[in-house]
This record gives structure tokens, sequence and C-alpha cells, in this order.
């Protein structure tokens, strides 16, 4: 069905190519996953499937692609949009209608397709994906998963052969993942589609591929192979995978129903949980905050107390008010009622300006904070407006903490999605900010980079710094949450030790908390710790 030869591809001005001598075969009906370090090409991989690249990147092309016997770097993606559907990481980005049915008409009548046949297609697409209830809901009324699922259903509206997802399920939380990911199995195993997706967060997607392809960071050539034989030795793994390496448990198991049988094997007689911080005073405080959007109300009579040397971290289903809760801290929102203090002078009211030089926030889209021509020169231009010295030294320091070190003069536009966000980070970050607000930062991020995130936070932590982040990443919250808060309909429901949302949540638990309840154990590392011999 696709088959790379001797593929390679270069971007304009780029010193090297992002892949090199590609030669790949993907199976008509197959489940593929493209996973590897962020930077190593895989949105290039995916995007050159249907010719995207080099149509609307650039550069240089050798080699071939063929996809169901089709050229897409002759043809375009115009063309290939026929036989190969697309769908970016943000499903906002790509739509450009009000409402669902609206949206899913706009790819058919793009195609000039007789109006019978389109409302055939209409329908279709719609029964597909589960969305004739959602057919009239305008698309900003959507949670995310069920944005997600629209947009599928528009590159499916043409009925391509091939199904082409970048990222899918970044910015959505544990449910609505599982709700696309069982919507493209089933598409997959009911209409014989051929998917190929790329993520990061492999404890989602690892048991529905058939089929994994592994891109390395120093474009050595992919490897391509079976999930459960190319996982069980490759860098990067899920928890499950990496406690069954560790423990010697074979075969690999790929899920938590598959790791159940060898963890309780395993005696817990050395049970405990993680040390907590021991934070300061009160440096941030929400007092009954409601705030919203126009006549939306997305935050409901919020408090919270954030302490110095404390990282508290937000989980919830899309549409919660997680991301409204940093936006007004922020100043972004204003609240229509409640009061927000910041080492107990109020700054409700006070100018974005005026908050952000004690509080940095970083939001879910890194590109929205990057201007400069550099990496570097982000984090002077950042400097500068905080009126601190641009010391060359502490420039070089804090890129290396994230490491940013060989991007240093790169274009920040020109970067992956993840090493984007590490710039975005990097560049409030390099003003030590008393607080930081962070929204889904492991976005595009692999689990070397989370991890390397997670250190640094906690060193911050340690040196007396706070932090509120939003994530849909349980793996990564457990890793360094102090607390953690559960927020649904723009009310914070629970506010406690990680263990009591972690560990026993039906949502929320991570993979390590299932293979060993009662524990107190939320990661692979706390299990490794403290495993009895």
């Amino acid at each position: 069905m696709i088959h790379f030869d001797n593929f390679s591809a270069a971007y304009p001005s780029a010193s090297q190519p992002v892949l090199q001598r590609v030669n790949l075969h993907i199976q008509a009906g197959a489940f593929a996953l493209v996973v590897g370090p962020s930077g190593s090409g895989k949105s290039t991989l995916l995007r050159s499937i249907n010719g995207l690249v080099p149509y609307f990147t650039g550069g240089l092309i050798s080699g071939h692609v063929r996809v169901a016997g089709y050229d897409p770097i002759t043809l375009g993606p115009q063309q290939m949009s026929a036989h190969v559907g697309f769908v970016f990481q943000d499903p906002d980005a790509q739509f450009v209608m009000d409402r669902v049915e609206d949206e899913i008409a706009f790819t058919l009548e793009n195609a000039a397709l007789p109006r019978t046949e389109m409302r055939v297609r209409l329908e279709e697409s719609l029964d597909l994906l589960e969305l004739a209830a959602l057919r009239r809901r305008r698309l900003d009324t959507l949670s995310g998963g069920q944005k997600q699922r629209v947009a599928i259903a528009s590159a499916l509206a043409l009925r391509p052969r091939v199904l082409v997802l970048d990222e899918p399920t970044s910015q959505l939380d544990p449910k609505s993942a599982e709700d696309v990911l069982h919507a493209l199995l089933r598409l997959n195993h009911d209409l014989g589609l051929t998917v190929v997706l790329s993520e990061h967060r492999l404890e989602r997607v690892a048991t529905f591929a058939d089929q994994v392809i592994l891109l390395s960071e120093n474009r050595s050539a992919p490897i391509s192979g079976e999930p459960r034989e190319l996982l069980a030795t490759a860098a990067l793994a899920p928890p499950v995978v990496r406690l069954a390496r560790h423990f010697g448990w074979m075969p690999t198991p790929l899920s938590v129903k598959e790791g159940r049988a060898h963890a309780a094997r395993m005696p817990h007689t050395n049970q405990r949980q993680r040390p907590l911080a021991h934070p300061g005073v009160t440096l941030l405080e929400i007092r009954g905050v409601d705030a919203g959007y126009e006549n939306m109300r997305a935050l409901q009579d919020a408090s919270l107390q954030l302490r110095r040397g404390e990282i508290v971290v937000a989980l919830g289903r899309n549409g919660s008010g997680k991301s409204t809760l940093l936006k007004s801290i922020i100043g972004l929102v204003r609240p229509t009622r409640g009061h927000i203090f910041f080492n107990s002078r109020e700054i409700t009211a006070a100018p974005v300006a005026e908050i952000a030089q004690h509080i940095a926030y970083v939001p879910q889209d890194p590109n929205t904070l990057l201007f400069a021509d550099s990496v570097e020169e982000e984090l002077r231009i950042t400097l500068h407006n905080h009126n601190m010295p641009e010391s060359s030294a502490h420039i070089a320091e804090t890129l290396a903490a994230f490491g940013l070190s060989a991007l240093a003069h790169a274009y920040p536009r020109d970067l992956s999605a993840g090493e984007r966000q590490r710039v975005a980070l990097a560049a409030l970050c390099v003003t030590q900010p008393q607080v930081l607000l962070l929204d889904e930062p492991t976005h595009g991020l692999d689990y070397a980079a989370k991890a390397n995130l997670v250190r640094l936070l906690l060193r911050w932590r340690d040196d007396g710094a706070s932090v509120l982040l939003v994530t849909h990443d349980v793996e990564f919250a457990a890793a360094l949450a102090d607390r953690a808060i559960l927020m649904s309909e723009g009310r914070i429901l629970s506010d406690g030790p990680p263990s009591s949302l972690l560990a026993h949540s039906p949502l929320f638990a991570t993979q390590t908390a299932r293979l060993f309840p009662d524990s107190g154990w939320l990661t692979a590392e706390d299990a490794i710790g403290n495993a009895a011999p």
C-alpha cells in the first residue's frame, strides 16, 4: 500500500536531511504507529504520504514514495486527498466552517461532487464517527475528542484508502483519547482502512498497532516491526514495558491487562508512597473566582492555594476549565467574580505585563511565544523585556537544561512541535519566575524530554519556585505532583495528594497504579525502587 524507496527529505536552509534513505513498506489494512524522539522526522514522514512535503514545506526530495500506486510527490496533496486523508495535531487548525455537518460538506464541495453523492457521503461520515447527534452543533462548543472525530470524518468523506494522523490524542483527556482510538480501530477492522499515526504517549496506543515504525534522532534508517518485539528493546517505551524489562516479565506485556498476571506474582512487602515536598507560605491564592467567555461560564467558584516550593497538577476532561484557570491568573481572562492574590497582594485586575514580571505562563500553543530569528535570541528578548541582564552564560545554561544547545542558532518556527515547546519553556523560564503556569507542557515531547522536564521542575521546586500545570498526561503528572486537583464544569471538585486521584480513579490512574493497586506506587520508578526483592 505505502512504499518508501531510498527516500530522503531536507528542508530549506537545513544543514542535514530530516529523513535519510528511508526504505519502508506499510501493508494495506495495517494500523501503523510511527514513534521516535522529538525532531526525528515523524511529521515529515507522515506528510510525505500525501504530498504536503514538499508542496507546502519546500526543500529537497530524493528517492520515491508510492501510495496505492500513486506518486504523492508528483500529484501533490490536492489530488492525493482522494486517496489519503490527513488529520493534524490540532483539529481547530484545519476547520474552516462553523458547524459539524458544514465542515464535512465543505470537503465534498471542494471535490465538486454531485449534490446527491454529497448527501450520501455526509451521512456516511457522520455515522462512521458517531456524529449524527452533533451534526448541527457549532464546532466551538465541542469537546476536544468530538472535534478530533469531526476532523477524521472530514478526512474520510472522500473515501480515502489511507488515513494519516499526526499525534491525534496529544491534546485529549484519557477518555476522549480512548474514544478516538477506538473509532480508528473500528474503521481499520471494519472497513480495512490503512491507518498511519504518530504518537508520543505509547501507553495510549501501543496495543492498537500491528506495526511500529521507529525513527531515531541520528537520522539512521527507520526500524519497522511487530510492536511487542520492537518495543521490548526500544529506548522509547511505556511504563508497563519498562517494568517488564526490569522484572524480566516474558512475553513483554503491552497493556495493563497483559501485565497484571506478572504483577500479581510479585510480593508487596515494601509498600510506601514517595515523600512529598514541604512547601512554605502561600504564594498564589484564588478565592471564589468565576470567569468565562461571552455567555459561557468556564470557571465557577474556583478557589485554590499554591504555596512556595510546591507543584500542583490540574486534571480533568477537555472543557473542564483548566486552561481558563491559568488564563484568569495571568490576566488574559478577567474574573467576573472573586479575587486573585500574589504574595498577599491582589492582582485580579492588574495589567498582564505587571503580573508577568513574577508569574510566567506557557500556553498550549508555543508558537504564540516565538518571535525571534533564533532560539538563543528568544531567551535574550525575554530577559530584555524583564529588564534583566542578558548573561550569555545564563542563557547557555538554560538552553542546556532544555536540551537546546545544538539548536541555539536555529529558527524556532522551523523546529518540530516538541522542540518548539521546549524553546517556549526555556524562553520564559530563563527569568527564573517565582510562579510557573504550564498548559499542556508535554505536548510534542518524547519520554526522554519529559523526564528531563520533570527533573528541571523538581529542581526549581526545591529551590522555592511554585508550579501550577495543566495536563492530560497522567504519567507525567504522577512523576512530579505534590498535589492534584480535579476539575469538572468549571469547578474544582477535589484537591489532595496525587495518590487520591492518580492511584484509584478509573479515568486518571497510571499504568503502575493499575498494575499494583493499594501499593502507593504511581510510576514505574516507584515500583522499581520499592518492590521487594
